[in-house]
């Protein structure tokens, strides 16, 4: 138990027994920190150090006209997952971490519910990626992992070939995923439980069901979980309104983005896009 003393305030059982009660709470201002400073650090290397993006077969003839003006690329399902999703995220955030900040406020019932809604939408999206989706799809492939090497080759200055254009989900999008998969997966798992130590819906309260020790390291790992969100939320808002980026922010609201910019970015062989049929002038958004 040594390691969590730093990051974990402790209290006194009945028994004498030393219990971690929560995280210790100036880890919200690291993880606010973090994430700031990565936004500045990132947009200064951006701005004035970044080479040109440059892909290997890029002067290779592209179908253009064989490809919608509009590419489809998320589907409205996708895209009322993601909104709900952030609702409920945002929700959640700002009622575990407000009164932290000394916003006082009856948080308890609105951080449960908005748990509920994104435990029930988490579901909806495993059902939903499963078999309507390519599951495979924001997974790493050793295409990816081949990329990012030539990546490191040319920033460390070394000579190496350009990186190949993106599948649908660059490698950078399917590591943010997983590391939203595990955060998110200890704070609903932890929230769960935790849910029953206050009067919900759902089941009788119980404040019995773990001993103070399991109890106490719960609180921690759902603590850590949720300022872990604080950063990668951060991030993610940063990279959705940076202007290379709006194209694939668009996507998210109205379900396509534009064929100027699939050709430039992504691969046709690692995400093919259904071809217009012979003589057909129809767009993506006119079908």
């Amino acid at each position: 138990m040594g390691i969590l003393k730093p990051i974990t305030e402790w209290a006194t059982s009945p028994w004498g027994q030393g219990v971690p009660i929560h995280v210790a709470w100036f880890l919200i201002w690291v993880a606010g920190i973090a994430g700031l400073l990565f936004l500045i650090v990132h947009s200064i290397y951006v701005r004035y150090f970044a080479r040109p993006e440059e892909f290997a077969g890029a002067d290779s003839p592209a179908p253009a006209a064989q490809l919608p003006e509009r590419i489809p690329r998320h589907s409205l399902a996708a895209r009322m997952f993601h909104w709900v999703m952030a609702a409920a995220m945002f929700t959640l955030l700002f009622t575990a971490f407000l009164p932290k900040a000394g916003v006082q406020f009856n948080w308890v019932t609105y951080h449960w519910i908005a748990g509920s809604v994104l435990t029930v939408s988490i579901v909806f999206h495993v059902i939903h990626a499963s078999f309507w989706l390519d599951f495979w799809a924001i997974w790493p492939d050793k295409a990816d992992l081949a990329d990012a090497w030539r990546r490191i080759e040319r920033f460390m200055g070394r000579p190496a070939p350009p990186p190949r254009r993106f599948a649908k989900y660059p490698l950078e999008n399917k590591l943010y995923h997983g590391a939203i998969i595990a955060a998110g997966l200890s704070a609903i798992g932890t929230g769960v439980f935790m849910m029953s130590r206050v009067h919900t819906i759902f089941f009788p309260r119980n404040p019995y069901l773990f001993s103070d020790m399991t109890w106490g390291l719960m609180y921690v790992l759902h603590g850590l979980a949720g300022i872990g969100l604080i950063a990668l939320v951060t991030v993610h808002v940063y990279f959705a309104v940076r202007p290379e980026k709006l194209d694939i922010t668009k996507s998210m609201v109205f379900g396509t983005m534009k064929r100027e910019f699939y050709l430039k970015h992504y691969d046709p062989q690692r995400w093919a896009v259904q071809a217009l049929q012979p003589g057909s002038n129809r767009t993506d958004r006119e079908a």
